[in-house]
């Protein structure tokens, strides 16, 4: 399992997910989808407890929650969270479980659409099993 992508996934909706219900659900469901939220959830679901029963990975969380921007904070949080699942490895396969469940199905993903204009231009990003070009002249439509 990736801790840095978890960590990572749960510190975008920690204030979220500290305070389950009413705007913001509604607010963290818009960002990623019904189906990326029910997988955020139920990671949750099971990662909670364990984090509420050790101080110092709850004082992580809350920390994150009250400012995500905070790099620090969030580096803070990613090692709480791996010392968590190194602790519990029932754990750590359960969440692994979930992510492996919604890879298999689709449902969750990052998704970025770019349009680029004009000859010569290039684009910036990073790709993971995707098709990467390097240099396009003229006008290229991609559809797979």
């Amino acid at each position: 399992m990736d801790i840095a992508a978890l960590s990572a996934l749960l510190s975008s909706f920690l204030p979220s997910l500290m305070k389950l219900g009413g705007k913001a659900v509604e607010s963290a469901s818009s960002k990623i989808g019904t189906d990326g939220w029910e997988m955020v959830k139920k990671i949750w679901e099971k990662l909670h407890p364990k984090l509420e029963a050790k101080d110092d990975a709850k004082i992580a969380a809350e920390q994150v929650a009250a400012k995500p921007d905070s790099e620090a904070r969030k580096a803070v949080f990613k090692e709480e969270l791996e010392t968590l699942l190194k602790e519990n490895p029932d754990l750590a396969e359960e969440i692994s479980q979930i992510l492996a469940e919604t890879d298999s199905d689709n449902k969750f993903g990052l998704q970025i659409n770019q349009t680029v204009t004009g000859n010569q231009n290039q684009v910036i990003g990073q790709v993971t099993g995707g098709k990467v070009f390097g240099n396009v002249k003229g006008n290229v439509t991609i559809s797979e």
